[in-house]
């Protein structure tokens, strides 16, 4: 059953109907799910949701739908690793990594868009849209063409050719407009009053935030129905951070774990950095930047959620790091070659973070850190193009191959040591 009651706003708390509304009719604040937790309680419990699908679904009492019949497409419920050589590489006893990469479209954003999309077919919309740095628009053209609705999702025109592929691949109707992301989504706010679609990230954006919760959920019962220490979660708009932690504070409300003491810190590139600058710069205020870094995915300069996540981040006792686009190609790199997963560049971006907030003394070396890794390497392949090693061009002979390994040897005892 459906344990949704209403929307409220997050700033002044008025309620509304469970529509495709966004923000408030009076103070235009963000509008949030307001759920019958006195209700769950005691129907929720860790046994009907460990006996559900091994997906997302398996939290659909926790989550916005109306109906039982979720858009499913084997979302979630992703592996969380121990990360046994990173950790003892950056000098942390108890890492974990919790790897979105091998969602159907090998990011997290098919958790939102799962949520997002059954909650615009129980509306009655037959039309997907968002304004997208890649990913998302790679989710929505995926569920839409499994919902069997049309698709229009919006882009910037100098987005990563292989995300364009990732979505072109699924027939929908793909614009790329000359711009930045906060353009698109400019437009696509806009349009979304014009013409009868679902935005995800704007008219159902209530609802589409909330499929973010689910790898706060996962997380705590893959460790055995307990909070971790410490998250380290990559920002662009700063609802991915936020939600985590929601997800946390609920299973606490509804007694499925001990209160958490997570401390929430937040990763970003410094090209687009407007939560990490706030953060570092002791203000709650949100200065919109102009985005210049590899790591399109995260590039969003006036991020919707900004100053929830600073809320997030002072009352967990967090923090957040900024990072060079030289880092995030060292962090793709590191995380491959110490755990086997090559991730986009916010992958990157939040492997780059984690160091720096462990040498900084941020993360301590006993706690329980898990790390979100948001997508798949194979969506940013030029980040790290001519930046890893060339290979061994040899002819078909024994004496070629060994000619080439001596000289390879040679450079490798004649390099520096590093520590």
């Amino acid at each position: 059953m459906s344990y949704m009651t209403a929307l409220h706003c997050r700033e002044c708390g008025r309620e509304y109907e469970p529509g495709p509304l966004h923000v408030c009719e009076f103070c235009f604040g963000p509008l949030e799910v307001t759920y019958d937790y006195d209700g769950m309680r005691g129907k929720v419990t860790r046994k009907r949701i460990e006996s559900g699908p091994p997906t997302m679904w398996r939290y659909i009492d926790l989550l916005p739908i109306a109906g039982d019949d979720p858009i499913e497409m084997g979302t979630g419920f992703t592996p969380l690793l121990r990360a046994e050589n990173l950790g003892r590489e950056l000098g942390l006893d108890e890492l974990y990594l919790k790897n979105d990469c091998v969602n159907p479209t090998w990011s997290f954003k098919d958790r939102v868009v799962g949520v997002a999309a059954t909650r615009a077919r129980e509306l009655g919309f037959t039309t997907l849209a968002c304004a997208s740095t890649g990913n998302l628009a790679n989710s929505v053209s995926a569920h839409a063409a499994k919902a069997g609705m049309d698709a229009i999702v919006f882009i910037p025109s100098d987005l990563e050719q292989s995300k364009i592929l990732g979505s072109a691949i699924y027939a929908p109707t793909l614009v790329a407009v000359n711009g930045s992301y906060d353009d698109v989504n400019r437009l696509c706010s806009e349009l979304a009053g014009r013409y009868p679609w679902a935005f995800v990230n704007i008219n159902v954006r209530p609802y589409y935030a909330e499929g973010s919760k689910t790898l706060g959920y996962e997380v705590a019962e893959q460790l055995g129905w307990q909070a971790p220490d410490h998250c380290v979660v990559p920002m662009a708009s700063g609802s991915l951070y936020t939600k985590i932690w929601k997800g946390l504070t609920e299973l606490h409300r509804l007694g499925l774990i001990d209160e958490p003491h997570t401390r929430m810190s937040g990763a970003q590139a410094e090209g687009c950095s407007p939560i990490a600058t706030a953060w570092m710069g002791g203000t709650m205020n949100i200065r919109p930047q102009r985005p210049n870094t590899i790591a399109k995915s995260l590039a969003i300069g006036n991020p919707a959620d900004g100053y929830y996540a600073l809320k997030t981040m002072q009352e967990t006792n967090g923090a957040a790091a900024a990072v060079s686009d030289d880092e995030v190609v060292e962090g793709m790199k590191l995380l491959a070659r110490t755990e086997g997963i090559f991730a986009e560049t916010a992958g990157g971006v939040t492997i780059a973070a984690l160091k720096r907030l462990v040498q900084s003394g941020v993360i301590r070396r006993g706690e329980r850190t898990v790390v979100f890794i948001t997508g798949a390497g194979l969506k940013t392949p030029d980040a790290v193009m001519g930046r890893l090693a060339a290979s061994l061009d040899i002819e078909a002979t024994v004496e070629s191959f060994e000619a080439a390994k001596r000289e390879v040897d040679a450079r490798v005892s004649a390099a520096p040591a590093t520590a």
